[in-house]
């Protein structure tokens, strides 16, 4: 097994505004994100960003089938933001207008928008890119002000402190600087990994990132043996990152993207800790594995038609 060493001293990173990394979900299979598409802005505790944390100010807009998106409803969860920090669904399914309101998942609670794409022109008129999940509406400025997953997890885990559980700390200050540098490699290695091995049409590249996925499974299966979670006894924000991919695998990617990887029960320690992660409300309340399983099944059509 190949051994991983993380990095000692990564980016140092802003308390302020920790470093996100670009993951969403458009309507359509996953494609590389435009730099236009990307909404950048930041929820400060002292609103030294332009956005304050406020009780009520913001809206989460996600989508259940959509892994980056659920990291936010997790993470809002765990903290106790429900009163705080409000949070709808898109509906289950897109149509020609991309992701809609007012189906499976009822009208849009905020804005009445018919489609999410409403929201991103009222942002910015004539929007050019995708309009994506999640995505953070500010009430007070009538906008969407951010729309990476990343950052709006981040700023869900460190911001709104004034109102969260206090007993829940999420990306703790002494822990900084090795979540960084885990975080961006499970992103790399297993959150985008099972991604890219289900559209890889190349039969040697499918076989390469098999390979480098089983063994990062090895690795978090090392470390998972002699620990609870990923950094101790307590979830930590990389927790959240896993539980969303495993989720996934468990569901959706072997049968429907072609991955042929074996379920977690390969690996003992690993489907423990999954399995414990789904008892606590935050995790199971955030998946839907009826829609995971149809979302991708709706892609693979699009991905390898007849």
């Amino acid at each position: 097994m190949t051994q991983v060493h993380f990095p000692e001293q990564p980016p140092i990173v802003p308390d302020s505004a920790c470093a996100p990394e670009a993951e969403f979900c458009d309507q359509a299979p996953a494609t590389p994100a435009r730099d236009v598409e990307r909404l950048r802005g930041r929820i400060t505790a002292d609103g030294s960003s332009g956005y304050r944390a406020e009780p009520g100010r913001y809206h989460v807009y996600a989508a259940w089938g959509c892994s980056w998106s659920s990291r936010a409803a997790v993470v809002r969860t765990l903290k106790g933001l429900q009163d705080v920090v409000s949070l709808s669904y898109v509906d289950d399914s897109a149509d020609e207008r991309g992701w809609i309101f007012d189906g499976e998942s009822g009208p849009d609670p905020i804005n009445s928008f018919s489609r999410l794409r409403d929201a991103y022109e009222a942002t910015v008129p004539g929007w050019p890119g995708r309009a994506s999940v999640p995505a953070l509406w500010d009430r007070e400025g009538g906008r969407i002000i951010s729309n990476e997953s990343g950052a709006i997890s981040l700023d869900l885990s460190t911001q709104f402190d004034a109102w969260a559980d206090p007993d829940v700390d999420l990306y703790p200050r002494a822990l900084r600087s090795q979540i960084d540098a885990f975080n961006a490699w499970l992103h790399q290695d297993v959150n985008n990994a099972l991604h890219r091995v289900g559209n890889a049409a190349d039969p040697a590249e499918h076989a390469r990132i098999l390979r480098v996925l089983f063994d990062r499974f090895d690795t978090l299966e090392e470390r998972l043996r002699g620990r609870r979670y990923l950094f101790g006894p307590t979830v930590t924000e990389p927790d959240v990152r896993l539980w969303l991919s495993l989720a996934r695998l468990d569901v959706a990617y072997p049968g429907l993207l072609a991955t042929n990887t074996a379920r977690p029960e390969g690996f003992p320690a690993l489907w423990a800790y999954a399995r414990d992660l789904y008892t606590l409300p935050a995790f199971k309340k955030a998946t839907n594995f009826a829609v995971i399983r149809q979302n991708f099944a709706d892609n693979f059509d699009q991905l390898h038609p007849e």
